[in-house]
């Protein structure tokens, strides 16, 4: 059995940094990780250099890993010369998908200054994020009474409105979010209604 890797491997396996967004749906990640160099990051943002960037190009139009310097597509601003110039000198990029019906996609992008990345390495990387991924996926054991209440939470609805509206009982309703909130690790409704919705669960 592959040895699994840790955020303290991952230090190692990334020294310049990395970011890792995961469950990336139609626009925005469930959660998203982002430890790369902070003027970079700045640089990054000031320039716009998001759309054009090749290594978010691949990642959205493909699914395995890949090193930086394997990427043959357009860099009409630069952004690879650039990156290097803040120490991201030799990189990765993965992309998961699982096939899920919700279309979601996590993705990762690994740097260092020193040496290309192992094969060895990739594979540690891709089952990392892998693992992240899966971790992410939404619940599959809600019911339908409870995203019911959950998607009236979402709507502003109140306990006793919400009761009144499905005519059953407040203590019903509470139980139904207690349940929803366990089942989604939320330590409220409200968190848990919207957990819901960025799963695409309501």
């Amino acid at each position: 059995m592959a040895r699994l890797l840790g955020k303290d491997d991952l230090a190692m396996l990334a020294p310049v940094g990395h970011y890792i967004a995961l469950r990336v749906g139609f626009a925005f990640p469930l959660e998203e990780v982002n430890a790369l160099p902070q003027d970079w990051v700045e640089h990054y943002t000031l320039h716009r250099f998001m759309l054009h960037d090749p290594v978010i190009r691949w990642i959205y139009t493909n699914v395995g890993a890949v090193r930086w310097s394997e990427i043959t597509l357009d860099d009409p601003l630069d952004v690879m010369r650039k990156a290097r110039n803040f120490g991201l000198k030799f990189g990765a990029a993965i992309c998961v998908f699982d096939g899920n019906p919700e279309g979601h996609r996590s993705f990762g992008s690994f740097a260092r200054a020193d040496r290309e990345y192992e094969e060895s390495e990739i594979r540690l990387l891709v089952a990392y994020l892998t693992r992240l991924h899966r971790a992410k996926a939404p619940p599959t054991n809600l019911t339908q009474a409870e995203l019911q209440a959950l998607h009236m939470v979402k709507s502003g609805k109140r306990l006793k409105q919400i009761a009144h509206d499905l005519g059953v009982t407040e203590g019903a309703v509470k139980q139904r979010l207690k349940n929803a909130k366990l089942k989604l690790s939320a330590q409220t409704s409200a968190q848990a209604a919207a957990l819901a919705s960025e799963y695409g669960l309501i």
